[in-house]
């Protein structure tokens, strides 16, 4: 059963109130998803070395040196596991892109939709589209969290002393070992470093994305070009990574803590860890591994965002024939 053959059914005259409409709200669902995955594969190896340069800071503070250099990692790494340790916790990844794309990008369409149709079919003010990008990537957090601190615990494994490994042997081994020995809600530790994390990432990438679109569009005469698409996504990929690298770095050190020979875990809130790394390390310690994490979350941006873009405008083309 291929694309055009679910699309014909779902369009017939029998079918076309219930089936058009569903597939009009599965849509922007699925195809973020797909996006989302598709990115992470190319992404998974930088995000891997992000993860490390932020612990590798917190370990070793100012004294860190050029340990923390993107490239003084990778060698590590490589060295580690070979090549295929650069995709340690894929799977992770993958479920995480899942949940957490599939959610936040389909109810951002979904509310920009809205909001479009609300406003005389004109597209909504930048004010508008921040809301949608905020509900987003809030609704999206809470979603994507308990395979986010699988990933996050399992990239930080491998520069643990052994004894303090978590071995996790993939995501699903991971889930059942953190509910059985955390609990149920221990899937959600961090969660709230991930949504303020989550509602500044994409309030500073979706809704930016669409407005400088839409103002290159107005500009040069055009409607959505590639070149258009290109330029707009790296705008936002640049925004998104400078105003979330801080929340991020926090999120990343309360997600692998563990508690010390008192009993007490290092941080309290994302605000005392980020007050504790700016001590520690000097403000621009919130801003440590910038290079490396702008090159994980603006091409991630950029790949998910044209992608999306593409898939939908394929979409729309194959629905238009039937």
């Amino acid at each position: 059963m291929n694309l055009q053959y679910v699309l014909k059914f779902l369009m017939t005259n029998n079918q076309k109130s219930f089936g058009s409409k569903l597939f009009d709200t599965i849509q922007p669902f699925a195809i973020g998803g797909l996006s989302g995955c598709f990115a992470t594969c190319f992404i998974q190896p930088i995000d891997l070395i992000k993860v490390r340069i932020q612990l590798k800071s917190e370990s070793l503070g100012s004294n860190a040196g050029g340990q923390t250099s993107p490239f003084f990692v990778l060698r590590e790494i490589y060295k580690q596991g070979g090549v295929t340790s650069f995709w340690r916790g894929i799977d992770s990844a993958l479920a995480r892109q899942i949940f957490y794309t599939t959610t936040r990008l389909g109810i951002y369409k979904s509310l920009f939709a809205e909001a479009k149709a609300r406003n005389n079919n004109k597209d909504p003010s930048f004010g508008a589209k921040l809301l949608c990008s905020l509900a987003a990537g809030f609704i999206g957090s809470l979603a994507g969290n308990p395979a986010d601190l699988a990933l996050v615990r399992m990239q930080a494994d491998t520069i643990l002393p052994l004894e303090e490994r978590r071995g996790y042997r993939n995501v699903f081994h991971a889930f059942q070992t953190i509910v059985k020995d955390e609990g149920f809600t221990s899937l959600w530790r961090g969660a709230t470093p991930t949504i303020i994390r989550a509602c500044v990432i994409n309030m500073a990438m979706l809704g930016p994305y669409d407005e400088i679109k839409e103002r290159l569009n107005n500009y040069f005469g055009t409607k959505d070009t590639q070149q258009t698409r290109l330029i707009a996504s790296a705008g936002a990929g640049f925004l998104s990574a400078f105003f979330s690298l801080p929340f991020d770095n926090a999120k990343t050190k309360m997600q692998k803590m563990k508690k010390d020979s008192t009993g007490k875990f290092p941080y309290s809130s994302i605000f005392d860890a980020m007050g504790k790394t700016a001590a520690k390390e000097g403000v621009i310690g919130l801003w440590v591994g910038f290079p490396t994490y702008y090159f994980r979350i603006a091409p991630h941006a950029m790949i998910t965002l044209v992608t999306q873009d593409l898939l939908t405008d394929f979409v729309n083309k194959m629905k238009s024939k039937h």
